[in-house]
């Protein structure tokens, strides 16, 4: 059986009735708090308790606090078209340009700004602290996830970083330098399904260069990856990183979004 503790008893009470209600045995004050009449029950209204204090308070802080972490929070739950500028190349699209207010790599330099397209009905998804870097950084031994986006119609796409050092011991690394892009898959390939990748799941390669930028692309039909059963990827290395844009999609979302995800991939630059 619940108990209540025993709230400061108020001044209309005398002496001669406190001490009443000490002489009353264990049990009878635990009945006795159930009464609605029970001058100790009546005691709570005139001070609440703690719980309800604090509840109070903390209602009071909540704008506050949806004001302070507005940016990442509010842009997860709308349309990417309310709060991103049209793409100049394309305004059916909006442009994405990564900052260091977006990610923990980004602010402490780990990775460089990066960019691409997305339809403006997407919308951001969170990621968890675990996945995001946030507690490695700037000198994570493992890949993190940068920012993710999905529509529910259309698929995913997602910004995966690893440190060069996990592919190569040379310092600042381009991609060619690491090697061809089908070694370079076989090493990133579980950050693109999500779990293994088998050779045969390679559909096709290319290589790209935007200015002093090389890229490696891919297209992928991956049955069993947990990212989608078609993936599109493209990979780059800059600074002390190798940077994955990885575009995925489910059999039902691949026939008419496919044209939408190849154009997102191609816009991708770091």
């Amino acid at each position: 059986m619940a108990t209540f503790p025993l709230a400061p008893l108020p001044s209309i009470i005398s002496s001669s009735s406190y001490s009443s209600v000490r002489s009353l045995p264990t049990r009878a004050l635990r009945a006795s708090a159930t009464e609605p009449s029970d001058p100790i029950l009546a005691s709570r209204s005139l001070y609440p308790p703690r719980r309800e204090f604090l509840k109070g308070i903390a209602l009071q802080a909540l704008p506050l606090l949806l004001l302070k972490d507005s940016s990442p929070s509010l842009a997860k739950e709308v349309e990417v078209g309310s709060y991103l500028p049209p793409s100049p190349s394309d305004p059916s699209f909006v442009l994405f340009k990564a900052s260091p207010k977006d990610t923990p790599a980004l602010r402490a330099g780990n990775v460089q700004p990066y960019q691409f397209i997305l339809p403006p009905t997407w919308k951001q998804t969170r990621v968890a602290n675990i996945l995001s870097g946030n507690y490695c950084q700037p000198k994570c031994a493992e890949p993190w996830v940068e920012v993710k986006f999905e529509d529910d119609k259309q698929g995913k796409v997602q910004v995966v970083a690893s440190p060069l050092i996990r592919l190569t011991n040379k310092p600042n690394a381009s991609i060619e330098d690491i090697g061809s892009p089908d070694k370079v898959i076989a090493s990133l390939g579980p950050f693109v399904t999500g779990n293994t990748l088998d050779p045969d799941e390679l559909l096709e390669t290319s290589v790209e260069k935007l200015a002093d930028q090389t890229y490696y692309k891919y297209v992928l039909e991956t049955p069993y990856a947990l990212t989608g059963t078609h993936n599109l990827a493209k990979a780059t290395a800059k600074g002390n990183t190798v940077v994955l844009f990885v575009a995925s999609a489910n059999d039902k979302q691949w026939p008419t979004s496919q044209k939408t995800l190849k154009a997102m991939l191609d816009s991708f630059q770091v």
